[in-house]
């Protein structure tokens, strides 16, 4: 039985000396909480910021990236100097030195992406809806709305809204929103 284990150990150092090392990739929907030796102001509301602060910093292990809230907030990165335990929260986007932002990709949900344009309604989204759903839902019970983009609180307004659209744009990155094409 040893034998198969060290053939096994073998089998995935050779891979992954043939392969290289899977790149690591900061969590969305979670936080670190603890090791904070320092914080501040992301004007740009963009979680790649608090990742490269983070590698120029020799001291940082760990960083966690927290949206605006409701209240007017502005987006704030924190960096650690160990690496905690990871706790899920929608507020935030964290990682570990050398982890790249990556939004979950796949699926009906665009993360970090805003689709301008072809707005025919907006409203309020109380409270806060950090995934988006509920824009989509409203989407989807439209038999007009052909996509939508959800902001987050805290980036153009001290309120969340949810835009429909009756046309499909081009989807561009921006961190302070969510959206998807239902039809």
């Amino acid at each position: 039985m040893r034998w198969f284990v060290a053939l096994l150990c073998c089998f995935f150092f050779a891979a992954v000396s043939f392969l290289g090392p899977v790149p690591a990739g900061a969590q969305t929907g979670f936080d670190r909480p603890g090791g904070d030796y320092t914080n501040f102001v992301v004007r740009s509301g963009d979680p790649a910021a608090c990742a490269l602060r983070c590698e120029r910093e020799s001291r940082c292990r760990a960083w966690t990236f927290s949206y605006p809230q409701a209240n007017n907030v502005a987006a704030v990165c924190w960096l650690k100097n160990k690496v905690t335990a990871r706790v899920e929260n929608t507020c935030c986007v964290s990682g570990v030195r050398g982890a790249a932002v990556r939004e979950p990709k796949g699926g009906p949900i665009e993360f970090s992406i805003d689709r301008i344009g072809g707005d025919m309604r907006n409203f309020e989204v109380a409270p806060p809806d950090p995934t988006g759903q509920s824009c989509a839902d409203a989407c989807k019970a439209d038999a007009k709305c052909r996509a939508w983009s959800y902001e987050r609180p805290g980036y153009k307004d001290s309120a969340a809204r949810c835009y429909l659209k009756d046309k499909v744009t081009a989807p561009r990155r921006r961190p302070c929103c969510i959206s998807g094409v239902v039809r």
